[in-house]
C-alpha cells in the first residue's frame, strides 16, 4: 500500500481562502510541520527540505541530507527553527531518519530501515529525542525468538544503532496479509493530546488497511495504584472506509480533545468520487460511523482548526470544513480574490500550511473557514 462555500450563511464572501505562496522547488510536497509564530518545515521528493520562518513570505531551500538527493521524505516532525528531523518513504533502506540541530545546514543519519521489505508511512515525535515511526506490515523477529507477520510500528531513540533498533524497541502488533498503511500526508500516526509523563501520550491511532478492510487501531495508556502508567496494548477497530482495492482506504486521521476523531481517504486513483471518503468517532476511536455529507472526493489530510472550531480536509480536486466533528462536510471554494483552483491539488496539511505537487505551497486566510 505505498502511494503513496463557507457553512456559515448562503451569501458570497470576499475572504481569501488559501493564498498560493512562492515556492523555490517544483518537486512534489508531502511533509509539512507548522509550529506557529511564522515557522514551518515542509518536505518532498528529490530530497527536498524547506524552512520559513516569516509566516511563507520567504521559503528556503535547506541543504539535502547527504545520500538522500533521490530520496522522497513525506514526513517531518521540527523542534524549533533549529532542529527538525525528517523520515523517507521507499522500500527497505529508502524510509531512514535524518536530523538537523543547525537549521538545516547539516543533516545526520539517524536510523536507516532494517527490514529489506518494510516501507515507513509516518512518523511523529513522543519527546526531545524518542521518535514513533509505523509502516507497512512486515515479518519481524519477535521477543522470544519468534518470527511473526506484524505491523512495523518502531519506537526508536537516539542512541539506537543507525543500522536498526532492537526487536525490544518494535511492537508486537499482529498483522494481516496485505496490511500497511499510506504515506500520503504524514499522518497515519497520531499521538493523544493529553500525555502522561511516560509513557508520553494518553492514546495514540494508527489507521491501517487490507483490499478488504480499513482499521484504525488505537493504543492507550492509563494510571491505576499498580500501574502509573502502563499501555493497554493497541486495539483494533474496523472502520466503513474500504472499498476492496488496494488504492482505497485511510489516508489521515486527526482527534480532538482525544475523544472526537475524523478520519478520510478514499480511492486516490478516482479523485472525484465521493464514495467512502470520510468517517467519524465520538468515543476515541473505540468505533467508526460514515460521514453524513461526505468530502466533495478523495481527501489526503484532515486537520482541526480549534481557533475556529472547524475540520478541514484537502485532496487533489478540493477543500472542504466541517463544523460538526465529521458528520457534514461542505465545500470551501475559492472567493473572487482567488486563483481559480486555490482550493485544489493539495497533498499535506499542518495549518495554516497546505503543501501538494510541484512545489505548490499555500497559506489559509484565519477567516476562510469562519
Amino acid at each position: 500500500m505505498r502511494a503513496a462555500l463557507i457553512l456559515a450563511t448562503l451569501t458570497l464572501t470576499a475572504h481569501a481562502q488559501w493564498t498560493i505562496q512562492q515556492s523555490p522547488t517544483t518537486a512534489n510536497l508531502r511533509g509539512i510541520d507548522a509550529l506557529g509564530n511564522g515557522l514551518a518545515w515542509a518536505s518532498g521528493a528529490e530530497g527536498t527540505i524547506l524552512l520559513t520562518e516569516d509566516n511563507g513570505a520567504h521559503w528556503r531551500r535547506c541543504t539535502t541530507p547527504p545520500n538522500a538527493a533521490t530520496l522522497d521524505f513525506r514526513g517531518i516532525q521540527a523542534f524549533d527553527n533549529k532542529t527538525a528531523i525528517i523520515m523517507s518513504s521507499g522500500t527497505g533502506d529508502q524510509s531512514r531518519l535524518y536530523k538537523t540541530t543547525d537549521g538545516c545546514n547539516t543533516w545526520k543519519l539517524l536510523f536507516t530501515n532494517p527490514d529489506k521489505g518494510g516501507f515507513w508511512d509516518a512518523i511523529r515525535i513522543l519527546d526531545s529525542d524518542r521518535y514513533e515511526i509505523a509502516g507497512d506490515s512486515v515479518d519481524h523477529k519477535l521477543v522470544g525468538d519468534k518470527t511473526g507477520h506484524v505491523v512495523a510500528v518502531w519506537e526508536f531513540s537516539e542512541g539506537d544503532d543507525p543500522a536498526g533498533s532492537p526487536s525490544s524497541h518494535f511492537f508486537e502488533l499482529a498483522a494481516l496479509p496485505n496490511e500497511g498503511g499510506f504515506a500520503a500526508s504524514n499522518s497515519t500516526l497520531v499521538i493523544g493530546d493529553r500525555p502522561h509523563r511516560d509513557p508520553v501520550w494518553s492514546f495514540q491511532w494508527l489507521a491501517t488497511q487490507t483490499p478488504e478492510h480499513s482499521y484504525v487501531h488505537r493504543e492507550a495508556s492509563e494510571e491505576t495504584k499498580t500501574c502509573e502508567p502502563c499501555r493497554q496494548g493497541f486495539l483494533r477497530a474496523e472502520t466503513p472506509m474500504s472499498q476492496g482495492t488496494d488504492s482505497a482506504g485511510i489516508f489521515s486521521l486527526g482527534f480532538r480533545d482525544d475523544r472526537f476523531g475524523v478520519a478520510v481517504g478514499g480511492d486516490y486513483t478516482k479523485p472525484q468520487s465521493e464514495a467512502k471518503t470520510a468517517v467519524y468517532s465520538k468515543d476515541s476511536g473505540e468505533s467508526w460511523q460514515p460521514a453524513q455529507t461526505p468530502p466533495h472526493g478523495y481527501r489526503s489530510a484532515v486537520a482541526y482548526d480549534a481557533k475556529t472550531k472547524t475540520w478541514i480536509t484537502v485532496g487533489p480536486n478540493g477543500t472542504d470544513i466541517s463544523t460538526d466533528d465529521g458528520r457534514n462536510w461542505h465545500p470551501l471554494k475559492p472567493s473572487p480574490t482567488d486563483q481559480p483552483d486555490a482550493d485544489q491539488h493539495w497533498n499535506a496539511l499542518s495549518l495554516p500550511f497546505a503543501v501538494g505537487p510541484k512545489g505548490r505551497i499555500g497559506l489559509l486566510n484565519p477567516a476562510a473557514p469562519k
